[in-house]
């Protein structure tokens, strides 16, 4: 799998816009606007790296904006231009050796996990990539407040961000294209020689340039927000051992569970379904057993992980629910400790939590006490 960098660019002052603070750290439906575009990429599986470039007095609006996302890598101090803050943005990256980079501005906050997808799926294909709306409306040249010209509208693109690219080629193209200015950065890879794809961008992607798009951005907020479902499976095999961890509790039993990391079946399946809600790919992709960081790891850490996800999107957990599936052992004398452990870990009151269990009555692999299941469902309400 590709290895994919995320750079937020952040270090505008927003002029068009007034006021005496930059634009994106305004609020927007009680959040920041640059941490609704940062807790999109942090979110998102497929993003290894997510960096901000900021303006160099910026530092304390910029800690307060990310408070709480944890993956975010230090922030990079910007540049004269924003050609040059890209620059020195991909610069810092350079030690990671990503593949490709996603460079996203800052003041889109509405960006959402599809259209990131399909970014990043067209780089496979194509060394540019940028999502883009065509133009419906008629185009009209104006000189002094006078129509002097109507402009063909065919073919023409409104350009967004994220805008995709191999990471080496954007890279020596900005290097390259040092001094000039160039509208964007598929401009300054087009200025190299190389040609950008054009993937289906989103109406609700917009760019908060004025007072009068913050409040359309706002006004997304002012719901009662989306219900998301998302779901969750899980098996662990039985083996040696004399104890289950199911929920987070430690349970005497005949065998143990046998996993990467503390093998608790329905955590597991709950972070799958946390992460559901929100798009999140699953457990694996944030956490794959062929990493040695979590080998007998506490799965509390992967349950945590998805509900801060979830928050820092603004989301709500509104209730799980989970069933475990075996023979033995019993989990009834142990089911308020187990919701009371997860809604500790989630922050969330235990009235929101429900776990059950069933036997397969002596059917299948759980029947037979092979191993253990467990299913999970969760509704999150997100503000858009």
């Amino acid at each position: 799998m590709a290895k994919v960098a995320a750079l937020i660019v952040a270090a505008g002052r927003g002029k068009r816009f007034g006021g005496d603070m930059p634009k994106q750290y305004l609020s927007l439906g009680g959040r920041s606007i640059l941490r609704h575009s940062l807790a999109r990429f942090t979110a998102h599986p497929d993003v290894r790296w997510t960096r901000a470039v900021i303006h160099g007095d910026d530092r304390d609006l910029y800690d307060g904006a990310a408070k709480g996302l944890a993956t975010l890598l230090e922030p990079c101090p910007g540049g004269a231009e924003r050609q040059d803050s890209v620059r020195l943005g991909l610069e810092s990256l350079e030690e990671f050796a990503p593949d490709y980079v996603l460079i996203h501005d800052g003041a889109r906050p509405l960006v959402d996990s599809a259209l990131i997808d399909r970014v990043i799926s067209a780089l496979d294909d194509h060394v540019g990539v940028i999502p883009a709306l065509p133009v419906a409306d008629t185009l009209k040249r104006g000189t002094d407040g006078l129509i002097s010209g109507t402009v063909d509208r065919a073919n023409l693109w409104r350009a967004q961000t994220p805008q995709g690219f191999r990471f080496k080629e954007i890279l020596a193209a900005h290097r390259a294209a040092a001094g000039q200015v160039l509208t964007d950065d598929a401009a300054v890879l087009e200025a190299a020689g190389g040609t950008v794809a054009l993937v289906e961008g989103a109406e609700d992607n917009t760019k908060v340039t004025t007072p009068g798009d913050l409040d359309r951005a706002e006004r997304l907020f002012r719901g009662p927000g989306e219900p998301r479902v998302g779901s969750g499976f899980d098996v662990h095999r039985l083996g040696s051992g004399d104890f289950v961890t199911l929920c987070g509790i430690q349970i005497p039993h005949t065998h143990g569970l046998i996993g990467h990391s503390d093998a608790d079946v329905p955590m597991h399946a709950l972070t799958d379904a946390l992460l559901g809600t929100i798009n999140a790919g699953d457990i694996g992709r944030h956490f794959p057993p062929s990493d040695m960081r979590w080998k007998g790891a506490d799965s509390s850490i992967f349950l945590a992980h998805a509900g801060n996800l979830v928050a820092a999107l603004g989301g709500r957990i509104q209730n799980v629910d989970i069933t475990i599936m075996c023979e033995q052992p019993k989990v009834g004398p142990h089911r308020a400790r187990m919701s009371a452990r997860l809604a500790e870990i989630l922050r969330i009151p235990g009235s929101r939590v429900a776990v059950k269990a069933t036997t397969t009555e002596e059917l299948g692999f759980t029947g037979r006490g092979e191993g253990i299941a467990a299913q999970a469902t969760a509704l999150v309400t997100l503000p858009y």
